[in-house]
């Protein structure tokens, strides 16, 4: 696996855009690392880096080199889990971005019975929203994705589809959650909003709505985490907006779904790399997810 390790060092230089901090990162002296570096130029007959002020950066044969990179070490990963395989051991590694939605239950109880059947299976889980979610993808920064509304991508296949209702979100005292079913947005409106920020998709949902009815948003508190809005509410009469997955089963909280006529329905999506084969493990995980999720939530409608 030697050209392997030698492909690493290119991809920590492209990472840090300069020698001294990849070199730190690998644990080998900023001279070695650029001979190394020189021999596989050297090699490939041509430069993979530009030479700049701020360090180095990437030229086009550079990034086709760094795609190679991430293409092998996926396929090596896949190899591996197929070994493993053969000799009746589940071993192998998930790494799954989520949106922030799906940590409090969902992604936790599917880690915890898959590690139950197969404990040799190790586990990243990163919390990245719908744009994030699907570059992870795209980047082989992760091989599964579980996320809201994200974007439409060609490079997406598509696992699991449903629509999951946005829900007001607020302190079990609070007015609205006198009565029960669904509430119409405008009677949310006129209380102070604790709203997600646009780095999350529910926002975008939110505002495009508002948008299409000429509605003002009063939002008095805005975050990029769903937990600390969960915990805002509790503290004043302030109304949030959160799915249903990513609300905790507190009875100090209450929550009602928002009329339909008001937000439709946002997409839960859990998706791969289209046209990428996933290591044993991962896709043997992702079956099981994908019909957990069908169990959790209804019918697949991808």
């Amino acid at each position: 696996m030697k050209h392997l390790r030698i492909l690493t060092y290119v991809a920590e230089v492209a990472r840090h855009g300069a020698i001294r901090r990849a070199a730190e990162r690998l644990n080998i002296t900023p001279s070695a690392l650029t001979r190394q570096i020189q021999d596989i130029e050297y090699e490939l007959g041509t430069p993979i880096f530009e030479r700049v002020a701020q360090g180095m950066r990437l030229n086009a044969a550079g990034e086709l080199l760094v795609r190679h990179i991430r293409d092998q070490r996926a396929d090596l990963e896949r190899v591996r889990s197929q070994i493993a395989d053969l000799s009746g051991v589940r071993r192998g590694h998930v790494a799954l971005a989520c949106s922030q939605a799906f940590v409090n239950h969902v992604v936790p109880d599917e880690v915890e019975a898959y590690r139950a059947l197969f404990p040799q299976v190790t586990f990243t889980v990163q919390v990245r929203d719908h744009v994030q979610a699907v570059a992870a993808l795209t980047q082989f920064e992760a091989d599964l994705a579980l996320v809201l509304q994200p974007p439409p991508s060609a490079d997406m296949q598509v696992l699991f589809s449903c629509r999951q209702t946005l829900c007001a979100l607020m302190r079990a005292g609070h007015p609205l959650a006198a009565e029960t079913g669904p509430v119409r947005l405008r009677d949310c409106l006129v209380h102070p909003m604790a709203v997600p920020d646009r780095s999350l998709a529910i926002r975008h949902h939110l505002d495009d709505a508002l948008a299409r009815r000429g509605a003002p948003l009063n939002a008095v508190i805005e975050s990029s985490s769903l937990e600390f809005l969960r915990n805002l509410v509790l503290r004043e009469d302030a109304v949030s907006l959160q799915v249903p997955s990513g609300i905790p089963d507190d009875p100090r909280l209450c929550s009602r779904p928002i009329d339909a006529r008001d937000l439709p329905p946002m997409s839960l999506i859990l998706a791969q790399l289209r046209g990428r084969t996933l290591p044993v493990a991962t896709a043997k995980f992702a079956d099981r997810f994908a019909g957990s999720l069908h169990q959790r939530y209804g019918a697949d409608v991808s």
